[in-house]
């Protein structure tokens, strides 16, 4: 998308999750979505059943603080996610029929308390003069003179904009003046600092190196101003901005559609693109001239999906990500691209769970308005090459390999060049961490004192004491995918100081499911090298051989075997993988050239 692609003079806000069924509020006593099925009008009366005796919590300032004294993000978060998810349970409880004039009375309360909030900006992100620098020092509380528009400022605006527009009359009832407040707290946090500002980072005008913040905060922004902005000259303005903006994004998405970010940011990166693309749909004149690209990267998650809920997990993504099921169907529909509505009605999942995460009200309502569509069986695609992000996903014999080369840096980055992934059994067996709960280090000069981050705990080799460095500098070379793998050097991943001057590493996974890794590493001066292993199941050694769960490890040299056990106390990442996981390091004593393969393959044994 280029700033000229879409012509914006007259585009006006597509209501298709409005309209496509009916979800129109009715007067008084008639408050619910007339045409909701049994079991959808059952789940909304669920949510709003979950928070009825759950009082909106209290945000102070001592918890907004936590985060610029402690590094927690989650003393904040917590109260604040809680209040949009209550406030969103109620509405659907009116609207629904449940207990209305008790929900309404709900809705009323959430929506003064979000407008008597300070900012809507979470405290991980007030960085205080925003002159494009993403990464600064927080500081400890807002300043209401100075808003700024974050990923939930923007989601904020959202939320209040459809909650005014389903029960426009049951607020008036109330008083008008709710609805008034609303449009003014928008106007001044959110529409006026999205127009008159052009030094927020996300907007591409001081940076380009942008990520899932931009089309995830326009679309929002988008969403609010449609609701609000009643003259057409500023609307059209507003949205060719938002539009330059998008373009902006796209330019930096690579030719072969993968998210960076993996497939946890799809949701909120291409899934944003196509949210805000769905807003201009309504106008006959506008237009996308991207397809290919906007294809390409509708179609990662699919690429990337290993079987059940496993999915190749590279960065900070965790291993089962939440994939939002109706946006790939939404995709599949608009492209003409049948696997997507398939692969979409796997994931639909329960139509409320669009808010458990980051409360997105928007995709709540389009998961009522677009009902699953039944595509038949679907499996994972056989294998898969991404030239530009250099992924490499085969599946034979019951096995999956993916395997990347890449850079360290970019949006998420871990320390993982030339790392893979070996899916056997119904689960990852050698393993990407993926994520933990985000603090203060994550975003910070302390990301790489992380351990998940750093390239000691990926699949990829230790040089002496030397691991992986970030930088666009560090990267993979010669990287080529093979009939059977991929082929790579791996050594420009290493600081100069560890001397690597070739890491050759091949992957080969032949037609049983068996892997062949082998690395050929030569060195300026003699250092040994650790070839390392993250291992979903603890390991046992039998001889120079481990075995971890049904997965056995046969290295073609001799070697001294270590292995560490890393509890999983990280609740994120024990949502994926509780307990522990396990470190297997196989040490060859130094030498300036170092040459060893291994063969991983399945025992037949079950866990």
């Amino acid at each position: 998308m280029t700033d000229e692609v879409v012509p914006i003079q007259t585009i006006a806000m597509n209501t298709e999750f409005l309209n496509e069924r009916p979800l129109s509020v009715g007067p008084a006593d008639s408050f619910a979505f007339p045409s909701l099925s049994p079991s959808d009008r059952a789940a909304l009366a669920h949510l709003a059943q979950r928070y009825q005796d759950e009082p909106y919590a209290q945000l102070t300032a001592r918890q907004y603080m936590a985060f610029a004294r402690t590094g927690e993000r989650g003393i904040m978060e917590a109260p604040y996610f809680q209040r949009r998810r209550k406030l969103i349970a109620a509405l659907m409880g009116v609207c629904a029929g449940v207990e209305p004039e008790m929900n309404l009375d709900t809705v009323v309360d959430g929506i003064w308390l979000i407008c008597e909030e300070t900012s809507w900006v979470i405290s991980a992100h007030n960085g205080g003069e925003h002159d494009g620098v993403e990464k600064r020092a927080p500081l400890p509380l807002p300043d209401p003179e100075k808003p700024y528009v974050d990923l939930f400022a923007a989601q904020t605006a959202m939320i209040l904009s459809l909650a005014c527009r389903l029960l426009s009359e049951q607020l008036d009832g109330v008083t008008p003046l709710l609805r008034r407040r609303v449009r003014d707290e928008i106007e001044r946090r959110v529409l006026t600092p999205f127009e008159t500002r052009d030094d927020f980072w996300w907007m591409g005008v001081i940076r380009r190196d942008l990520c899932n913040w931009t089309p995830w905060i326009v679309s929002n922004v988008a969403l609010a101003a449609c609701a609000w902005v009643d003259d057409e000259a500023r609307l059209s303005a507003l949205l060719e901005r938002a539009s330059v903006m998008v373009g902006r994004y796209m330019d930096g998405i690579p030719e072969d559609g993968g998210c960076d970010e993996g497939v946890g940011y799809w949701n909120l990166a291409t899934g944003a693109v196509l949210d805000y693309l769905q807003l201009l749909e309504a106008r006959p004149d506008a237009r996308f001239d991207r397809i290919e690209k906007l294809k390409n990267m509708a179609r990662y998650p699919l690429d990337m999906w290993l079987g059940g809920d496993w999915f190749a997990n590279f960065g900070d993504c965790d291993a089962r990500p939440e994939v939002p099921g109706e946006r790939l169907q939404y995709a599949g529909r608009r492209l003409d691209m049948p696997e997507l509505i398939a692969f979409g009605a796997r994931f639909r999942g329960d139509p409320v769970d669009p808010i458990l995460d980051t409360p997105q009200l928007s995709r709540l309502l389009n998961n009522l308005a677009h009902p699953p569509v039944d595509a038949g069986a679907i499996e994972p695609p056989a294998e898969a090459w991404l030239p530009d992000l250099e992924i490499r996903k085969l599946h034979r014999g019951g096995a999956t390999l993916v395997a990347k080369g890449g850079m360290n840096e970019g949006s998420h980055n871990h320390n993982d060049c030339g790392g893979f992934i070996y899916f056997a059994n119904g689960e990852p067996q050698i393993v990407d961490a993926g994520n933990m709960t985000y603090s203060r280090k994550t975003f910070s000069e302390d990301r790489y004192t992380l351990w998940n981050i750093r390239s000691k705990y990926h699949n990829v080799p230790l040089i002496g004491e030397y691991e992986q460095a970030a930088g666009a500098q560090y990267r993979a070379r010669e990287v080529v995918p093979t009939e059977d793998g991929l082929r790579l050097d791996i050594a420009g991943a290493y600081p100069p100081e560890a001397g690597v001057t070739a890491l050759r590493r091949a992957f080969a996974l032949d037609e049983g499911g068996a892997l062949t890794l082998r690395d050929e590493i030569e060195l300026t001066a003699p250092q040994t090298v650790t070839e390392t292993f993250l291992l979903r199941h603890e390991p046992r050694c039998e001889g120079n051989t481990l075995v971890s769960g049904p997965v056995r490890i046969v290295p073609d040299r001799p070697s001294e075997i270590a292995v560490e056990e890393i509890p999983v106390t990280d609740p994120r990442m024990a949502k994926n993988f509780p307990g522990s996981l396990w470190r297997a390091a196989f040490t060859l004593p130094a030498a300036r050239r170092h040459e060893i393969g291994f063969r991983i393959e399945t025992t037949g044994d079950e866990k």
